[in-house]
């Protein structure tokens, strides 16, 4: 267990190196061809939500490649993640309900950063469509200061956003009733690595994994892609804990628990 510490961002050293996602992008191009040999899906549908400041744009290498492995993704449509109210909570479950409507499956969540947070509290809403959540770097504890956007996220949202003042997102650190994965970094320069780990929570499914990355270069990170599709590849109601026998030990860990 980790020691219980006031909530505060990452170290500037790792908020200044964040720059290094440029390698990571790098990579992904280098390694796009030999990524196709990922874990193929069943074709059930995949919703991936951007972060903070981010759109669609972001996220489109991790979608293109999941529609080369055989799943059909999908990106929010919703512009740029910066104003959250309940205009935009009703607009992303109304998207969820429509996805599973035009499909006839459940459908799994990926969200990057702010992304994570908001396919988390989708789930709580929506159970019985979900069918897992991958969050990846994203401030999934109570307390916002893990974060460094976290004022500018109140200078345009305000300190209380009208869906916590109605009694939601208020309970950010359970997770919902769904296989849920939280992968982060413990140099991420946005979000303290701290703010990511999930706590285990009775009758769910949950794990952390550790890689090596930039908050940034969580969406393009090769072995980042490598979790994420081992987690959407298991059939569904068969979830399991990650594998990190053989080679995938040498980079993959397990998050400390924070107390």
């Amino acid at each position: 267990m980790v020691a219980a510490t006031m909530a505060k961002p990452p170290h500037p050293f790792w908020t200044l190196t964040e720059g290094r996602a440029i390698f990571e992008f790098g990579a992904f191009g280098l390694l796009r061809k030999q990524m196709k040999n990922l874990p193929k899906g069943d074709g059930h549908p995949v919703l991936v939500l951007p972060g903070f400041m981010a759109s669609d744009r972001s996220t489109r290498p991790m979608r293109k490649l999941f529609d080369d492995l055989g799943y059909k993704s999908y990106g929010w449509g919703l512009g740029r993640n910066v104003k959250f109210n309940e205009k935009r909570e009703q607009e992303m479950s109304e998207l969820v309900e429509r996805i599973y409507e035009e499909n006839g499956r459940t459908l799994s969540i990926v969200g990057w950063s702010l992304g994570g947070v908001f396919a988390r509290e989708l789930a709580k809403m929506h159970p019985e469509i979900v069918r897992i959540v991958i969050s990846l770097g994203s401030p999934i504890s109570n307390n916002r200061r893990h974060s460094a956007p976290s004022r500018l996220f109140e200078a345009i949202n305000g300190k209380e956003t009208k869906p916590e003042a109605e009694g939601r997102y208020r309970d950010l650190e359970s997770a919902p009733p769904v296989p849920t994965t939280s992968i982060l970094t413990k140099t991420d320069g946005v979000v303290s690595w701290r703010g990511s780990v999930q706590a285990p929570s009775k009758g769910a499914d949950t794990e952390n994994i550790l890689v090596p990355a930039s908050h940034v270069g969580l969406g393009v990170n090769p072995l980042v892609m490598v979790a994420v599709a081992d987690r959407l590849a298991q059939p569904e109601g068969e979830w399991k804990p990650f594998d990190r026998s053989g080679w995938r030990e040498l980079v993959f860990k397990d998050a400390p628990q924070v107390d």
